[in-house]
């Protein structure tokens, strides 16, 4: 089984408009409402490609009502600790001529620590069933600097590894705590590291005990570093779409295989970049084309070298 942890969930609302005028009045047909944050996302995906798993979050006010009624009628089986605190949207409006998203992100509000200790109950009841545990997306602000490496504490205790997807200071602490695999994206890494070379960067996060980083690079694909190689992975020619989601699907992606029991660094490069490309084919995150198969198929995987510069994903 698959054990996900979404601290700062989101109820995601997509709009669609003929085009995006700052300043301006738009009209648009009814919106898409759906149960999110990048945990939820991945639970999403790897659900769908049929996947074992358990989706652990919060919910609460008027809009967490709604998060869980979405999240109830997907099918992924999840446990939502109810809290005070409002759940946050997140507001995506897609520019269909130029084909942009615009996201406007509420940042949350932070549950009180019973409240988050009844998280972690939860998480501590799961784990006895998880393969791995994936810990994504951002945490709230005024959240206890505790939570991850506790959460990631915990789950090392038990034996199962660990996938962070998360940014700022929290990197840094998930890494010091254990994390077996990070995976930032590029502007990411350089916000927590202050290193400006994406290689530099991961490998100082390797220093730290992080076993594998996936870094995206997103127009130039996708990096794997180890303590021993740096792979790189992109698509053999530019692919156009929605972009939202698409860390979250090679999260999946990774976390399924680490269920699986598989570790190899390429294999994994190979299936997140595939499913991160699939999923920016598709409206909405938390999906992804069933064509990933014939997108594997037309990656470039090499060793890294930054002289090279493509526009793939």
């Amino acid at each position: 089984m698959i054990l996900t942890v979404t601290p700062n969930p989101a109820l995601d609302l997509t709009w669609h408009v003929d085009r995006l005028t700052l300043g301006e009045t738009h009209r648009a047909d009814a919106g898409a409402v759906r149960a999110g944050g990048k945990g939820l996302n991945v639970a999403r995906v790897a659900h769908a490609q049929g996947a074992s798993v358990l989706a652990v979050s919060t919910a609460g006010g008027r809009s967490g009502v709604e998060l869980a009624a979405e999240l109830g009628a997907s099918g992924v089986r999840h446990r939502l600790v109810p809290v005070v605190g409002p759940t946050r949207q997140s507001i995506a409006l897609v520019d269909e001529a130029l084909g942009d998203t615009t996201i406007v992100n509420e940042r949350g509000v932070n549950p009180s620590d019973p409240e988050w200790a009844t998280l972690l109950g939860e998480v501590v009841d799961a784990l006895p069933g998880a393969q791995v545990l994936v810990i994504s997306g951002s945490l709230p602000p005024g959240a206890p600097e505790t939570l991850l490496p506790l959460l990631i504490g915990t789950a090392r205790d038990a034996g199962v590894p660990v996938i962070v997807d998360t940014s700022g200071p929290a990197l840094l602490h998930a890494a010091d705590a254990g994390a077996s695999v990070l995976k930032p994206n590029a502007a990411e890494l350089i916000e927590a590291t202050g290193i400006t070379d994406p290689v530099d960067g991961a490998r100082s996060l390797i220093e730290r005990g992080v076993d594998l980083v996936l870094l995206s690079l997103g127009a130039d694909g996708m990096l794997a570093v180890t303590a021993s190689e740096v792979l790189h992975a992109r698509l053999d020619a530019p692919l156009a779409g929605n972009p939202t989601g698409a860390g979250d699907a090679g999260v999946a992606a990774c976390a399924v295989l680490y269920a699986d029991g598989i570790r190899d660094p390429e294999t994994i490069l190979r299936r997140a970049t595939a499913w991160s490309a699939a999923a920016v084919l598709m409206p909405l995150a938390g999906e992804i084309s069933d064509d990933w198969p014939a997108l594997e198929q037309r990656l470039v995987v090499a060793p890294y070298d930054p002289t090279v510069r493509e526009d793939p994903l």
